[in-house]
This record gives structure tokens, C-alpha cells and sequence, in this order.
């Protein structure tokens, strides 16, 4: 019985190959993440999640850090907050936050419980660890703006990327300083108080 247990998972380490093995291997580094957190978190028990040995991991990741920053940058590519199309960029602006809220704040508290580690372990500033965490993603809210300025709302040669960058770092930073799910009218507030005004002194008309 044994043996044929043993002989079905070699099978199964055997069968997986190339991407579906680097899926694998990083969906059981973010599951080591989630339930026993960055610090106790090793090559080995990512390696014996994922049913491989841990020779395996190191040929892909030199080490715990690069492969920590490379499943949660899957995981949040992985799991994508929608594009929405409301027609106007105020509605597209609420309904790509408010989707953010309901969707990312597990993912935040995760990401910000093993950022300390990260920063402690790489020796790398937090700019330089949130960088790593989001390079080559796509950017959902690029598709936004991109219609908003094909709508005319919108001048996006005239409005400077840190405007269009702040409802989301607003929002960043509102969960990882509570971990909780954002109230509708801070939304609201980050969107009409801040961001719609800032984008309209922008547009020539």
C-alpha cells in the first residue's frame, strides 16, 4: 500500500513540468505564506506542500526571499481585481476601488505581516521591496484612464502619475494600517474630494 502511495506521488512529481510545475511550487509558497507566515516559512515545507523536493525550489529561486516575492506577485496576478466599465471615469473610479475593498484586504494583511520579514531578510528599502512585489503587473486602472482620455474626460498627456497613482496608494495604505475592508464614503471621499478634482485642473477644458 505504502509503496503504491509512494509510487503515484512519484508519478504525480514526474507528470508536472515546466509552468504548471513553477504554478505549483508558487501556490504552495503562498499557501506556507498564509497559514504559518514569513518567518517560519522554509524552501523545505514549501518543497514538501508541493510534493517535490526542495532541489526543485533552489534551481528556480536562489532562496526564501526571491521565492516569498515571486508567489505573492502571482498570486496577485493571479487573482485580478475586475476592469470595470461604468462610462464615466468617476464610476469607473468607485466600482475599481470599492472592487479593490472587497477583494484585497486578506491579500494585504498577508503581503503586509511578511513585508517586515522581506525588509529584514533582502537588506532592501520598502520601496525597493514594493517594487520587486510589483513589477510586470498589469495595471488595471491603466485600461480606466486609457478610455477616460479616449472619452474626452480626461487629458492624460497633462496629468502627472503620481495623481493617478494616489487612490490606489491611499488605499494601499488604508488597509495595511488596519487590515480591515474600507468604508464605502472613504471611497467615495478618496474619489470625489481628491482624485476628481486633481484630474479635472488638468484638462484643458
Amino acid at each position: 500500500m505504502l509503496a503504491a502511495m509512494s509510487e503515484q506521488a512519484h508519478q504525480t512529481r514526474q507528470r508536472r513540468r515546466g509552468e504548471e510545475l513553477e504554478v505549483a511550487l508558487l501556490e504552495a509558497a503562498w499557501q506556507e505564506l498564509v497559514e504559518v507566515g514569513f518567518a517560519r516559512l522554509t524552501m523545505e515545507s514549501v518543497a514538501a506542500r508541493a510534493k517535490t523536493g526542495v532541489a526543485v525550489l533552489y534551481r528556480r529561486w536562489p532562496n526564501k526571499d526571491d521565492l516569498v516575492l515571486a508567489a505573492i506577485r502571482h498570486h496577485g496576478t493571479a487573482h485580478p481585481v475586475a476592469t470595470p466599465d461604468t462610462g464615466s471615469l468617476r464610476g469607473d473610479m468607485i466600482a475599481l476601488l470599492s472592487s479593490a475593498v472587497g477583494t484585497r484586504v486578506s491579500f494585504a494583511a498577508i503581503v503586509g505581516a511578511a513585508f517586515s520579514g522581506l525588509l529584514a531578510s533582502t537588506g532592501l528599502t520598502p520601496a525597493q521591496v514594493r517594487e520587486k512585489l510589483m513589477a510586470d503587473r498589469p495595471l488595471r486602472s491603466a485600461q480606466v484612464f486609457t478610455r477616460a482620455h479616449e472619452r474626452g474626460e480626461i487629458d492624460l498627456d497633462r496629468i502627472p502619475p503620481a495623481v493617478l497613482a494616489m487612490p490606489f496608494d491611499l488605499m494601499r495604505h488604508d488597509m495595511l494600517m488596519t487590515y480591515e475592508p474600507i468604508p464605502s464614503e472613504r471611497v467615495l471621499a478618496i474619489v470625489d474630494d481628491l482624485f476628481m478634482p486633481l484630474v479635472a485642473t488638468s484638462h484643458p477644458g
